[in-house]
């Protein structure tokens, strides 16, 4: 039988229970994936813990991002195969050892790309593109902060951010962290645990200040990111580490300098299955490349989510980390 991560409540690291689960057979247009690497993301924790609303209800599957090999193929799908390698990231349902899942969803992992670092980089990685080259078209010559620089977004942003010739600045909690973030593409850290950022992104640009700000923090870090950006700047909430965002009035902007703010999410920027092809083939362009290197900082067994989970919140981990089924 088939093991999974279920959760029948919402609450804390433990109540991820590992129990057995029978993934069932693939139907129309699905494919049945057997794991061999799972991906870590504070979403998960979200939804565990209850901040955001479950998909389809309890018992839940948590996990958004994994890679393995196919087994079976439903009708109607002549693009894939049994054997061939896959990854994906959509809402839920990975922390599974199979799973059956759209077929539209999955993209196929070209050679060169291993499946530990498909696992690390789908969901993170096409997060970081969307970010960079749609949300706000990074360019040479642009300056962006980025929050929690050393987290599993964040070092691949920062090197790809580099990669485009922007000057990338990044905020970060300890020293190891400040020294990991530059490591991989930051150009300047802020320990926001010593320094006020916005007084540090102002000294770092002379007073210009950011033509974007990265914020996936949420509470600890606002209004201050608004304190970072140039008028007409955009601020981007991508996420919410600390809780959310409070209500604030729209008019804020306007006194801030006439800013963009939005709220974006990987899931409607690769909602089209055309999206998500371009969105995944850039991503292993920039890392077979070598532009961007994935790493993976941790590892632990699918058995151990909770102890992945607990040290996740409680910012013991650094960049990407896999479970292993």
């Amino acid at each position: 039988m088939s093991k999974a991560i279920r959760i029948h409540a919402h609450g804390g690291p433990e109540v991820l229970t590992y129990e057995d689960a029978d993934p069932g057979q693939p139907a129309s247009g699905q494919i049945l994936v057997k794991h061999t690497a799972i991906g870590l993301n504070f979403i998960d924790v979200y939804y565990r813990s209850g901040l955001y609303p479950l998909p389809s209800g309890f018992p839940l599957i948590p996990g958004g991002e994994a890679a393995g090999v196919v087994l079976e193929v439903g009708a109607e799908i002549d693009w894939l195969k049994p054997g061939d390698r896959v990854a994906y990231a959509v809402t839920t349902g990975a922390y599974a050892e199979r799973r059956v899942i759209a077929a539209d969803r999955v993209v196929k992992v070209p050679d060169g790309i291993g499946d530990d670092q498909a696992a690390a980089m789908m969901l993170k990685g096409m997060t970081a593109e969307y970010l960079l080259r749609r949300t706000f078209k990074v360019k040479a010559g642009d300056t962006i902060l980025f929050h929690a620089a050393a987290g599993g977004v964040g070092l691949i942003l920062g090197q790809w951010a580099k990669h485009l010739g922007a000057t990338v600045i990044g905020t970060a909690s300890s020293t190891d962290k400040i020294e990991l973030a530059k490591a991989h593409g930051f150009d300047h850290v802020i320990n926001y645990r010593e320094q006020d950022f916005v007084a540090g992104v102002a000294a770092i640009t002379g007073g210009k200040k950011c033509d974007v700000v990265y914020d996936s923090v949420g509470n600890d870090t606002f209004p201050a990111s608004l304190d970072c950006l140039r008028p007409l700047g955009t601020f981007v909430s991508f996420g919410q580490s600390s809780g959310p965002i409070p209500p604030f009035s729209i008019s804020l902007l306007a006194q801030k300098g006439s800013l963009f703010a939005t709220r974006p999410t990987l899931f409607v920027y690769n909602a089209k299955r055309e999206d998500l092809e371009a969105s995944a083939a850039a991503l292993f362009d920039v890392v077979l490349s070598s532009a961007v290197k994935i790493r993976i900082n941790q590892r632990y067994a699918l058995s151990d989510a909770g102890k992945a989970h607990s040290d996740l919140e409680g910012r013991r981990t650094t960049g990407t980390t896999i479970l292993i089924p």
